[in-house]
């Protein structure tokens, strides 16, 4: 039996949910905390894209949203896309067309919405029940077109009967004469057929199906309705581009109606062209009016007050329910939390861990609770529990993509090993041309902190600038024996143990051509 105040404060820890999907639906928005204007943001009725990396809160968001909204009176239809279609479906099949493979996508969208409507129409109340029926049976028949294509062959058959009767008769009288009769009689019967070889081919009608939401909207008034499409990533990045399309053409257009969607930037493909000034999906800040990004908010604009305070709201909200029944006197409050659960250094050094990624911080807290066992969470505990995390989870992401583990050794070689620093600048353009900082960034082993900073020498260009991950530096403070015999920076030695921050222009720029070859 497990004893003792602390440990259970630990276990508290342990125990929050890696995934708010994963969290029961009561607790949501108890649990969420805001980051800023963010909130404020998405309730807006404008479409919107929200961007964020994996961890970042874009399901709680979306989520928190929900209930808010059912507290108004409106109408919130949730769908996680990695749930749609089947385990032997051809979204992902490449024997199929992309075209084929879209139209069952749409399909299999269109069917997750039509289910969630119907629930609603059962267990809500709505202005109008029975038309919301009538308008969802609709939906339903202008998503499931069946069309048969393929070739077609003409077959025609005859077939036919013929009689003959001949008689004459001779007479030697007087008057000598013939008679003769004959009777011919022919029947013909034609058949013909017309054959259809080929498959059948689903079809989803944008104008019926436009006019069976815009019936729905009106069935649901004066409720307004929110689609949320969560894990928009998770589609295969060919077919993105078919149903934003149709989001574009049936739905969008639709007053009374909202749409969220929750995608990763560098793996969503939302609008593909097809000619000059012409495209197929939605484009982004026209037909969606805007989005957000979630990693952008999280940076806190590098105030390490703010974000100690949006972490510790996250863990005091997420460890109450709990701690509640867990100890007898839980903690009041958000700080009597944290000064019970960490010593004085060792929350801002979790902060600084979590590199503004929630589900990190949740998950190297628990690793840290584990070391620590019966006493409060200490800095070398979370700097274990870091460098646990990184080897775990972070660098194990990028494990078959040779040129992303090149990229992060060299890129750790010179801004760590050289420079003793963890903060660098490169070109914008240089970014884009080679990829590999971006597939960092998305592992979450590089954290981009500020967009388009000015060159002062080169008004011209703009770079971004990035760190690198808390959990790759901190590893090597941890085999700082290993790290010293190979020649590499004086900084662990240090009381900080940490390279330094901040970004100085002239000595953070990296030529990324010249550092990868």
């Amino acid at each position: 039996m497990v004893t003792g105040r602390q440990q259970h404060l630990n276990q508290s820890l342990l125990r929050i949910p890696r995934r708010a999907e994963n969290s029961a639906r009561h607790t949501v928005s108890k649990t969420y905390v805001e980051a800023g204007s963010f909130a404020a943001l998405l309730h807006s009725s404008d479409h919107q894209i929200l961007y964020g990396r994996r961890g970042t809160g874009k399901t709680h968001a979306l989520l928190h949203l929900a209930d808010l909204l059912a507290g108004m009176g409106d109408v919130a239809v949730y769908v996680d896309l990695r749930t749609i279609g089947s385990a032997g479906g051809i979204h992902a099949d490449s024997a199929h067309t992309a075209a084929e493979r879209g139209t069952q996508l749409l399909i299999d969208a269109l069917e997750e919405v039509h289910d969630g409507l119907l629930t609603v129409a059962m267990e809500q109340d709505v202005g109008d029940p029975t038309a919301l029926l009538r308008e969802l049976d609709a939906l339903a028949e202008a998503a499931t077109t069946v069309k048969v294509v393929g070739e077609v062959e003409r077959e025609t058959t005859v077939s036919g009967a013929e009689e003959a009767t001949r008689s004459a008769e001779v007479s030697l009288s007087p008057k000598p004469g013939a008679r003769g009769s004959a009777n011919h009689r022919r029947s013909v019967t034609a058949q013909s057929r017309l054959l259809r070889t080929g498959v059948e081919r689903h079809q989803v009608m944008f104008g019926p199906l436009s006019r069976a939401v815009r019936g729905i909207v009106r069935a649901l008034a004066p409720a307004r309705l929110w689609l949320l499409l969560d894990e928009w990533s998770s589609l295969p990045k060919d077919l993105q581009p078919f149903l934003a399309d149709l989001l574009r053409r049936a739905v969008l257009p639709v007053g009374g109606l909202t749409v969220k969607i929750a995608a990763i930037e560098r793996r969503a493909a939302f609008a593909v062209p097809t000619g000059p000034g012409e495209y197929v999906g939605i484009e982004v800040g026209s037909d969606a009016a805007s989005s957000v990004d979630l990693d952008e908010f999280l940076v806190f604009d590098n105030s390490p007050a703010r974000a100690r305070e949006f972490f510790a709201r996250l863990f005091h909200n997420h460890t109450a329910v709990w701690l509640a029944t867990m100890v007898k006197d839980p903690p009041a409050d958000v700080t009597a939390f944290v000064d019970e659960c960490f010593r004085r250094t060792a929350f801002p050094e979790l902060v600084r861990a979590a590199e503004g990624v929630p589900r990190d911080a949740i998950n190297i807290a628990a690793l840290a609770a584990q070391h620590a066992h019966d006493k409060p969470v200490t800095v070398a505990d979370v700097r274990r529990a870091a460098r646990d995390w990184y080897l775990r989870d972070k660098q194990t992401a990028i494990r078959a993509n040779e040129p992303a583990r090149a990229a992060l050794r060299a890129l750790v070689d010179e801004v760590v090993g050289h420079r003793r620093a963890r903060t660098f600048v490169v070109d914008q353009l240089a970014v884009e041309r080679a990829g590999v900082v971006e597939d960092l960034h998305d592992a979450r082993l590089l954290h981009l902190l500020r967009r388009g900073i000015a060159d002062p020498n080169h008004p011209g260009a703009l770079y971004d600038g990035f760190a690198i991950d808390y959990g790759c530096y901190v590893s090597l403070l941890l085999d700082d024996a290993k790290f010293h015999t190979r020649g590499r920076g004086d900084w662990l030695n240090s009381p900080d143990g940490v390279p330094p921050e901040g970004f100085r222009f002239a000595r953070s720029a990296i030529d990324l051509g010249a550092l990868l070859g």
